[in-house]
Parts: structure tokens; C-alpha cells; sequence
């Protein structure tokens, strides 16, 4: 399979990356450093990478910044990072991305646990997580051509120790459940589902 995965450079990504080229091909896209350079944010990067890249099998999705910092300090501009990053910028990428993709070809995006179980200083991702979430939902009704879409919800993960603090009582998902939850979506049936790896 010829395999987009967005947010490459990451934790996430340069995890999925390593297991899923071992089978795959896979192209790796970040804002930086990467096969493709894209700028999530911008329509125009999106389509750019897209007209680079042609016809694919599938794109996972592990991308998406959010504001993160105390309610007191939160302003309209502050939140606008987590709804044109994670939310719509991964919105875009099914939005453009459905002329290219492969009939029978598979969309995976990244949403998290803060949709249900809010944490202080989150409050920007747990309203972009729910938004993807509402929309992976709805476009999983609509594809057509056979194209599924889901999402994969984690909490906190073993690799970002840094936000273990910000998840009190969490027991972090560990790298081989996410990359399961991602194979859920690549290689299931399923479409339209909210996939939590824990």
C-alpha cells in the first residue's frame, strides 16, 4: 500500500513510520524535514502536496497543534490554533485529499481522549477533538467509492512523558497499542468509528 502519513516527525508519526514501512511505502509528510514539507494550516500546502504525491492508498493523521495553557489566558486567538490545526487542518486533508485517494482507500485521524475526559490547560484540544470526532462520523456516510474514515482516540502515550503530569491518574497508552489502533483502521472494515487503543 502507498501510505501518507502526516505528522512524520513526531512521536507518533516517526513511531507508525518505522513499523509501517517495513510493509508498506510510505510517504512521510510534516511541516518540516520531511519527504513532503506541508503546512496543515494552509489549503494551498495541502493541495500542493497532494498534486505531488498523485493517487494513495491511505493517509494517517498524527498532526494537529493545539493551544495548551491555563483558562485565565485564553483568547480568540489562542483557540483558533486547535481549530485551523487539528481541527480543520485535518478536515482539509480528508476534504482534498477524497480526489486523490484511492477507491477503497482509507482516511485515520487523530483525535484524543480530552473529547470525554477534559484536563486543566486543554480545554482548546478537547473542543478540536470533538469536532474531528463529529466529523469523521458524518463524512464516513458520505464517502463514496468505499473510502472509510475513522479516528484513533489515545490518552496520554508512554513516549511523551512531559504530559504525564497533565493526565493525573491515566495509565499511558503504550506505542504498540496506538500502532494497533491505527492498524484497526488501515486494515478493518471498519468506518466511521472512534477507535480508543486502551
Amino acid at each position: 500500500m502507498k501510505i501518507i502519513i502526516v505528522g512524520a516527525t513526531g512521536t507518533m508519526g516517526k513511531y507508525l513510520s518505522h513499523e509501517f514501512e517495513k510493509e508498506h511505502e510510505i510517504i512521510r509528510v510534516a511541516s518540516k524535514k520531511s519527504d513532503i514539507n506541508t503546512d496543515i494550516t494552509s489549503v494551498s500546502s495541502i493541495e500542493n502536496l497532494f498534486n505531488q504525491i498523485g493517487s494513495f492508498d491511505a493517509l494517517l493523521s498524527v498532526a494537529g497543534p493545539t493551544y495548551v495553557g491555563p483558562w485565565k489566558t485564553l483568547t480568540d486567538q489562542m483557540f483558533r490554533k486547535g481549530i485551523e490545526g487539528k481541527m480543520m487542518g485535518q478536515i482539509n486533508l480528508v476534504l482534498i485529499g477524497q480526489h486523490y485517494i484511492n477507491p477503497k482507500g482509507s482516511f485515520t485521524l487523530i483525535s484524543g481522549a480530552l473529547t470525554c475526559e477534559p484536563q486543566l490547560n486543554f480545554a482548546n484540544a478537547s473542543a478540536a477533538n470533538g469536532a474531528v470526532e463529529g466529523f469523521v462520523r458524518a463524512a464516513a456516510i458520505e464517502l463514496d467509492k468505499g473510502i472509510r474514515i475513522n479516528a484513533v482516540s489515545p490518552t496520554v502515550i508512554e513516549d511523551s512523558p512531559q504530559y504525564f503530569p497533565y493526565f493525573p491518574g491515566e495509565i499511558p497508552v503504550t506505542m504498540k497499542q496506538l500502532e494497533y489502533g491505527f492498524r484497526k483502521s488501515l486494515f478493518g472494515a471498519n468506518t466511521g468509528e472512534i477507535i480508543k487503543p486502551y
